[in-house]
């Protein structure tokens, strides 16, 4: 199952996106929902709202060397660079009336910036539902009791092994103990303030190295406290030849082998996307892109250095991109390892 930048909203974090929702919240995403549907049925791009879903990205860099990660890789044609505060309210305050979910993660290790907990609080002082991502080794005790403070709503913790050994073959140069201190930081600071957020989830990528220690995982998350332990399938990038990383268990794969040894991804690249009507991502630097599959920014719909998001949104170059999903998904080089955005909270 993916995690996505909207995907499950509801479970025990029920109450705390109930209390972001306004009668305008809610008339735009029937608006979106329904231009989304249109869209499908007429197979030509009808936008009715602006997106209720938005990831803003704080920074390229990273600490870490992940194998499937352009940003471990150090592998961008794009620059690496820290969002700016003052471009970031800008933007908000043009969006926070009809925003509902805002993820602080793109590429890069959000804590890195450190502006990053200033704007979370900033788009929570909008009442706007935040949450990012993080490799949980800069949550130590300040900046823990700063983003327990910060009004963050979620923050995913990733965690891909229940050992040193095993956590390192993917999370190349981090150190597991780092991540356990970080996420006890926040649930004991979370305690100290009383605080119901940020609702805090182990998030344990299955890959074939670590697929024994999923039972061991929950166990260690249910010890320090998380609210949540979930499970994420892998995207790898040249898996047609298989890879080490792909799960033996088949259903923690993506992909799967074909009679001829070569192996494909799993879902079908139907003709339509349901991110490109409901959320979209701006990098660090202004860049507008479709989606989180766009790592490298090479579908760049809009400058919001010197455009409007409301212009961008409705512009020739995003409806253009909108029409080749409608007509041919499968061309688009970033949709053929896609297994999300085919439906409504697929």
């Amino acid at each position: 199952m993916a995690i996505t930048d909207y995907d499950k909203l509801w479970s025990s974090e029920r109450p705390l996106i109930a209390r972001k929702l306004t009668a305008r919240r809610l008339a735009n995403a029937s608006r979106v929902l329904a231009g989304y549907y249109a869209s499908r049925a007429t197979k030509r791009p009808t936008v009715w709202g602006l997106p209720f879903s938005l990831s803003f990205e704080p920074t390229t860099a990273c600490n870490l060397r992940c194998p499937e990660c352009p940003s471990g890789l150090r592998a961008f044609t794009r620059p690496t660079g820290m969002l700016k505060p003052d471009f970031f309210e800008g933007v908000i305050d043009e969006l926070a009336g009809d925003l509902m979910y805002l993820m602080f993660y793109f590429q890069g290790e959000p804590y890195l910036n450190p502006a990053f907990l200033d704007m979370a609080s900033y788009a929570s002082g909008k009442g706007i539902y935040t949450a990012t991502s993080t490799n949980a080794h800069y949550l130590h005790d300040e900046n823990a009791r700063k983003t327990v403070e910060s009004g963050l709503d979620r923050l995913i913790v990733s965690i891909d092994g229940t050992d040193q050994e095993t956590y390192q073959q993917y999370r190349v140069g981090g150190k597991l103990e780092k991540v356990l201190e970080g996420t006890r930081n926040v649930i004991a600071w979370k305690r100290k303030l009383k605080s119901r957020t940020p609702h805090v989830i182990f998030q344990f990528l299955v890959v074939r190295p670590n697929e024994h220690q999923i039972e061991e995982v929950h166990r260690i998350g249910a010890d320090i406290g998380v609210d949540e332990v979930r499970l994420k399938t892998a995207q790898i990038y040249d898996y047609e030849n298989g890879s080490d990383l792909i799960p033996t268990q088949d259903r923690y794969a993506r992909y799967r082998e074909g009679p001829d040894g070569k192996w494909s991804i799993k879902n079908k690249l139907l003709n339509h996307c349901w991110k490109l009507w409901h959320s979209c991502v701006v990098t660090w630097d202004g860049q507008v892109v479709p989606c989180c599959f766009d790592k490298d920014a090479s579908y760049r719909l809009g400058d919001l250095s010197t455009t409007s998001f409301h212009d961008i949104w409705r512009s020739e170059p995003y409806d253009r991109f909108r029409r080749s999903v409608l007509k041919s998904r499968s061309e688009i080089d970033i949709c053929r390892n896609c297994t999300e955005g085919l439906k409504v909270w697929d």
